[in-house]
């Protein structure tokens, strides 16, 4: 009896996501729940998704519980079923806008706090209040928040194109990457 193709096809997708996974920041249920809810195209219950990946009740719950916090799982009824149903995004501009804002605020945002934080504990901070630093200390302060300066600025370049791509309304992300695509850094080809 030979299996279903399109069956080991969802298999094979649902595998390959749950690799990529790490990059994500994610663990691989959680990636592996997400793909199987949006390969199938289908909403599905709790019961049918631990089935199906041979997973615990907890281990899907607590995927499901992230996938919605994440904003890429809705929750779905279905008709006459007391069970509680899920269904995965399924315009991939709208998924990846979604995971690159659950990015944004799960790294981006927390750098940039943090490189203000240092920023404020330099000496020349001090000398603004109006206390004396030595020269010496004074320059190596300098060019250590020149540094800093110049990386605050980069991250938060990134953090206003970020937002700006992925706003919910909005098809940054997608014009972004079309405009992108066009760009052809070797020039026109023969």
């Amino acid at each position: 009896m030979s299996a279903d193709p399109l069956i080991l096809a969802q298999d094979r997708f649902i595998a390959v996501w749950g690799q990529m996974s790490g990059a994500w920041g994610i663990s691989r249920t959680m990636a592996e729940v997400h793909a199987l809810l949006y390969i199938t195209g289908e909403a599905m219950c709790t019961d049918d998704i631990m089935e199906r990946l041979e997973i615990s009740r907890g281990n899907a719950s607590m995927s499901l519980r992230s996938l919605l916090d994440w904003g890429i799982v809705e929750r779905a009824h279905k008709r006459g079923d007391r069970k509680e149903y899920f269904s995965a995004e399924q315009d991939v501009w709208a998924l990846f806008r979604a995971i690159v804002r659950e990015r944004i605020a799960r790294e981006v945002d927390p750098l940039l706090a943090s490189l203000h934080e240092i920023r404020d504990m330099t000496p020349t901070d001090r000398a603004r209040r109006g206390e004396a630093i030595p020269e010496m200390l004074r320059d190596s302060a300098e060019a250590h928040n020149k540094r800093l300066d110049n990386m605050l600025e980069f991250f938060q370049v990134l953090e206003r194109l970020g937002n700006r791509f992925v706003s919910p309304a909005g098809r940054g992300l997608q014009m972004a990457a079309t405009l992108l695509s066009k760009m052809d850094p070797g020039g026109p080809r023969p």
